[in-house]
């Protein structure tokens, strides 16, 4: 990555300049906030997924500890595209991340922001479309009166890295967790949706689900394809009485979930349904579906 650019407070530098000292604070005390944005191309040239919205959401994300961004969307949606543009790229993963720098204390030192951009995501490690094996994890999601789980803040994922750790030891490919009350949150890094007799259902953000970009957009084409779909409350044997079962989020798309905690879901292999969302999804994404043009912002 040595040749790549980073765009790093308000301008494009090399790769090995894009440095952070090790007193700035968000490494010490992991505050900060981020996004996973993906960019596809299409054949109107490079688009980035429904770019806006994810930054919206960063801003929130903000927002709920009480920070302002420093740059608006307007000028991050920008960032992007010129970290997009200035490595070459149009098949690639984007990174925009707002993190507390160094300075003489955590409450007052000022907030530094980056995007960076790479052919590969954070979950690039083999392809999942085939199906993984799922645990409920034994560490529970973080209730909304401890930490809200509506913001996607970096120390948060400590969380989510214990229940994908005990997964990953335990002989899994990924963790389900569920909240304090018992039931059904999300996965480690993904939001979660279970078929049962056609109907598609998706825990409630109310359990402690994060508002992910990609479910939003499995709701809507769910909807837009004749699939009944609703946010529902899940309990553990839901997942085990399932028809099908599958993951979403931006890193890794659509991720069928072929057991959970040893037993098979449904047939035990990759469901119509769960197929049929894929291949929309990624028929969406990258422009073969002309849907929802405003959902693939061009790099130009």
């Amino acid at each position: 990555m040595t040749d790549a650019r980073v765009w790093l407070d308000g301008s494009l530098v090399d790769w090995d300049d894009a440095q952070v000292h090790v007193s700035a604070h968000g490494l010490h005390y992991g505050i900060g906030f981020f996004e996973g944005v993906r960019c596809h191309g299409t054949p109107q040239g490079p688009a980035i997924f429904r770019l806006t919205d994810h930054l919206r959401r960063l801003a929130r994300s903000a927002g709920t500890y009480l920070v302002r961004l420093p740059y608006s969307v307007d000028d991050l949606a920008e960032a992007c595209r010129a970290v997009v543009r200035a490595n070459g790229l149009t098949d690639a993963y984007l990174r925009p991340i707002v993190f507390l720098g160094p300075g003489p204390s955590p409450l007052t030192a000022p907030y530094r922001v980056a995007v960076l951009a790479s052919t590969d995501g954070p979950l690039a490690g083999g392809t999942k479309e085939h199906g993984v094996k799922a645990k409920v994890a034994s560490f529970q999601r973080m209730p909304s009166h401890v930490l809200p789980p509506a913001a996607k803040a970096t120390g948060q994922y400590l969380n989510s890295y214990l229940a994908q750790m005990e997964a990953l030891t335990s002989g899994y490919d990924e963790a389900i967790l569920l909240n304090t009350e018992g039931h059904v949150t999300d996965g480690w890094a993904h939001n979660l949706f279970v078929v049962r007799d056609g109907e598609l259902r998706t825990p409630h953000l109310a359990s402690g689900a994060l508002e992910g970009v990609v479910r939003d957009t499995v709701l809507t084409l769910a909807a837009e394809t004749g699939v009944p779909v609703r946010a529902d409350v899940l309990v553990r044997t839901d997942l085990y009485h399932a028809d099908e079962c599958f993951l979403t989020g931006t890193a890794a798309g659509i991720v069928p979930v072929l057991s959970v905690d040893g037993r098979p879901v449904g047939s035990g292999k990759v469901g119509p349904v769960t197929q049929r969302i894929a291949t929309a999804y990624a028929d969406l994404t990258t422009g073969r579906d002309t849907a929802h043009p405003e959902w693939r912002e061009l790099v130009g």
